[in-house]
């Protein structure tokens, strides 16, 4: 219509034009278009350094944090730090930095603030209230992830256990304008709060979903005892360091193989031969610091894979700045699921993306772990661990001497097991 305009904001039609033609719709040609990508929520990362640690490793430890948040979907808009002895039993952080991170969250219209340690009922309560918006705590935000990611029947029902074995203790937080009884005529009388209500019915979803996975775990047990006949290698590590990626280089398979963190959460399983020599391969879900309590209870029948493994693949990327800390997690995980004893080959990964600092010829500082040229580190692991092997999965650098090794392994296992048809291999 000549001379006149759309408004959006008043929902009709202002101009020249007056009458009830004014008050017509737009076509969908005119209509405003809007958009269908996903919203990206920004978020303030929060983390402390107590005491006896660095703020080098503090600093690592936000890192992978933001890299949990992007693989969430959500952008990093301020990271803040604090120094301080030991975390605030009211708020975490102190007074002062609270106040701070009020003033950024209210200057960045921040959709929420991620802090990097698992919060308390309490601490959550009272920083909702503090700040007014929507806290998430390193537990959460690894939840969320694996909700994303879950694919299959089995790993959804080990999701949502672990999603409410967390929530139970936090429901003082989520429903506290529902914890009074509501009163007036005809409400008077026993009966439950809305609290005490939710709390009921998510222990029974709760005992609902053990049922199911104890249904998955007898499934799953069947399965494992038809393939007792062949040895058992699993695959395991920290999130992200290319097990997957291994796993279809050695099963010529296409498991998913993302530079994401949690990529993969369901267990594969593939037959591979080497040489005239089967075994069974297994990649199952990677490990990461401060894996949530409720995450290795619910996925105890996944993780069951390796603690019935006859070996241990050990996969490192050896281009994390971090990566002993990140075995040494691993080592953690695989003690409290009863699979340290195993016998393992480390695998060291992504020797194409290795860097080192290379020092001047007059610099006189002693040497750092960070200045090791690639000969001098695989030196050292070399030294400390008896079985190991320095591979590139993506560029199959070394796969046929990580062929070799496995080869030698199960066929010493299956020596054992099967001593009268050694003759085979």
């Amino acid at each position: 219509m000549a001379g006149s305009k759309w408004s959006p904001e008043q929902g009709k039609w202002r101009g020249s034009h007056d009458g009830p033609q004014g008050d017509r719709r737009p076509t969908p040609q005119e209509r405003n278009t809007f958009s269908t990508a996903p919203i990206v929520e920004k978020a303030i990362l929060v983390a402390i350094c107590p005491a006896g640690q660095s703020m080098e490793r503090t600093e690592e430890y936000l890192d992978e944090l933001a890299f949990l948040l992007r693989t969430a979907g959500g952008e990093v808009l301020k990271r803040v730090v604090q120094k301080i002895e030991r975390p605030d039993t009211r708020t975490y952080v102190g007074s002062g930095k609270l106040e701070e991170i009020k003033e950024y969250k209210n200057a960045l219209e921040v959709d929420f603030v991620v802090f990097d340690d698992e919060l308390s009922p309490s601490q959550l309560r009272n920083l909702e209230r503090e700040l007014q918006c929507r806290i998430l705590d390193r537990t959460t935000l690894i939840l969320d992830i694996f909700a994303k990611h879950a694919r299959t029947s089995i790993a959804k029902t080990q999701v949502e256990l672990a999603q409410l074995q967390y929530m139970l203790p936090r429901l003082t937080r989520m429903w506290t304008h529902l914890e009074r009884q509501r009163g007036g005529i005809g409400m008077r009388g026993p009966g439950e709060t809305q609290i005490e209500t939710d709390r009921r019915l998510i222990k029974e979803k709760i005992s609902l979903l053990k049922q199911q996975l104890v249904k998955f775990d007898t499934q799953k047990s069947l399965q494992r005892k038809n393939r007792e006949s062949l040895v058992r290698v699993a695959l395991v590590g920290y999130t992200n360091v290319g097990k997957s990626t291994i796993m279809n280089v050695l099963a010529k398979s296409e498991v998913l193989a993302e530079n994401k963190l949690f990529a993969t959460l369901d267990t594969t399983v593939r037959k591979v031969v080497v040489e005239n020599l089967p075994f069974l391969l297994t990649d199952t879900v990677g490990f990461i610091r401060k894996l949530p309590t409720q995450l290795v209870e619910s996925f105890k029948s996944t993780l069951d894979e390796v603690v019935e493994a006859d070996l241990l693949l050990h996969v490192v990327d050896i281009s994390h700045p971090d990566h002993e800390e990140q075995m040494a997690a691993v080592g953690r995980t695989l003690e409290e699921i009863g699979a340290a004893d195993k016998p393992v080959i480390m695998v060291f990964n992504k020797m194409d993306a290795y860097t080192y600092i290379e020092k001047d010829a007059d610099d006189l500082t002693p040497p750092t772990k960070a200045n090791w040229p690639p000969h001098i580190m695989q030196q050292h692991w070399l030294s400390k661990q008896e079985k190991s092997i320095f591979i590139s999965a993506t560029q199959r650098g070394n796969i046929e001497e990580l062929r070799r090794m496995l080869y030698d392994e199960v066929r010493r296992i299956h020596a054992i097991r099967y001593p009268y048809n050694n003759f085979l291999y």
